[in-house]
């Protein structure tokens, strides 16, 4: 039998213990929370510090005269023949007039090398909308070279041994001379948002990746959505309770977990193998992803279903409603928000998935801008993997900046889901 000071004792070591246990508990879970967002704010970092130069692009100023001698020799203003002429040896031209000491073979290769390959071509679109040009010397900023882009931005160091990099001795000199002539500067880069992928980094952009992930979700969204609620309504309300019912959930939840390149691998042997719809087209890329997201919709819509309570159906079918109209009047415009979350979600899942649109070709080198979901085209995740695989610097900071794209749009439907949650949920 224990005395009262005994069991004082007693009671005052397991509090604590108990407060000790607590606040150890506590404690591993703020520790948890800084260290997970400790590493949300380095890979945060790391991404931005990495990409937020690539929105600006390095340009040159040259004085370009448009002779029509080799623009348009015949004088025809043909557009054919305009888009045909050597602009390039413009452009080397107009370097060699702010360095004629470069007299060389050599030395021209290595000063021509200081503007983008590009530069020719956006001279040409010039020309060939004003042909006014044609016979002036006119001023214009082309495009750098990547290796250019990356010396003004601090990403290459201009001094230290010319073997450690790709640029001379001598382009750093004139690079130098540009830049004290007010020759170089840099711009917003309108490109990376408006061009289509290329070999050249300073030429590389993200519309072509954007229209394709666009036309995948615009598939997947017409597909999955009607079959994910009308599945989830039929499994809710009409199925009846039986054992081939609980298969078909129980194989619902687990095709949730399966990993995506098997959706991929599925994709490949049936769209493309079996029906012969092309190879990297957005429209096949859309039936995987429908695939991949329709177990998600279907447990989502279900979920929603079963919180709208029971009072509701309750309610119509005592004032005579029909469970048809019970359904489609009552129940399922209560549950849309929730279902429409969990659609959102599942499109956002989708738009950040790569192994499935590897399976299917997507990973193909496509210049093009698609026009259509059977054009061949890639995925902004797709176009992080190929830029994050080339070897050029540049290439680096453009990877970082498409991400920074592709987060941005999973953050923007991850607000939606969460603002359309919040602004028609009703609770009970």
């Amino acid at each position: 039998m224990l005395t009262g000071e005994q069991t004082r004792v007693r009671v005052a070591a397991s509090l604590a213990r108990r407060y000790r246990q607590e606040f150890l508990f506590r404690l591993f879970g703020i520790v948890s929370i800084v260290i997970g967002v400790g590493f949300l704010l380095f890979l945060f970092t790391t991404i931005i510090g990495n990409g937020y130069s690539a929105f600006w692009q390095t340009t040159i100023k040259l004085d370009v005269m448009i002779e029509e001698s080799v623009v348009d020799p015949d004088g025809s203003r043909d557009p054919e023949t305009l888009a045909a002429a050597n602009y390039a040896r413009l452009i080397q031209d107009a370097l060699l007039e702010v360095y004629p000491e470069a007299a060389g073979r050599r030395d021209r290769r290595a000063l021509k090398s200081l503007v983008s390959t590009g530069a020719a071509y956006i001279l040409r679109d010039r020309v060939v909308d004003d042909p006014a040009l044609i016979g002036t010397r006119h001023s214009f900023w082309l495009l750098a070279d990547d290796e250019v882009d990356m010396l003004i931005k601090g990403h290459v160091e201009a001094g230290g041994d010319e073997a450690l990099r790709r640029l001379s001795d001598r382009q750093v000199g004139w690079i130098e001379g540009l830049q004290a002539a007010g020759r170089i500067k840099k711009r917003f880069n309108t490109q990376f948002f408006t061009a289509g992928d290329s070999r050249e980094p300073e030429m590389a952009g993200i519309w072509g990746a954007t229209k394709g992930s666009f036309f995948m979700l615009l598939v997947t969204l017409l597909l999955s959505f009607p079959l994910g609620v009308a599945a989830a309504v039929y499994l809710e309300e009409f199925a009846p309770n039986n054992r081939w019912v609980d298969v078909i959930e129980v194989n619902i939840n687990n095709l949730a977990a399966v990993p995506s390149i098997v959706f991929g691998l599925l994709g490949l042997a049936v769209f493309i193998n079996f029906v012969g719809l092309p190879r990297s087209a957005p429209i096949v890329g859309g039936l995987v992803l429908t695939l991949m997201t329709l177990p998600v919709v279907i447990i989502a819509g279900r979920a929603a279903l079963k919180s709208v309570p029971p009072s509701v159906r309750e309610a119509a079918l005592g004032v005579g409603a029909s469970q048809m109209q019970v359904i489609f009047h009552h129940v399922l415009p209560l549950a849309m928000p929730g279902m429409l979350t969990g659609a959102i979600i599942g499109m956002a899942r989708a738009l950040g998935e790569s192994a499935p649109l590897l399976m299917i070709g997507m990973i193909a080198f496509i210049v093009e801008v698609p026009n259509s979901p059977t054009d061949p085209a890639t995925a902004l995740p797709v176009q992080v993997y190929l830029w994050a695989d080339s070897p050029e610097r540049a290439f680096v900071e453009r990877t970082s900046a498409a991400i920074i794209v592709l987060l941005a749009f999973l953050l923007v439907m991850n607000a939606t889901a969460v603002w359309l949650r919040n602004r028609f949920e009703r609770r009970w």
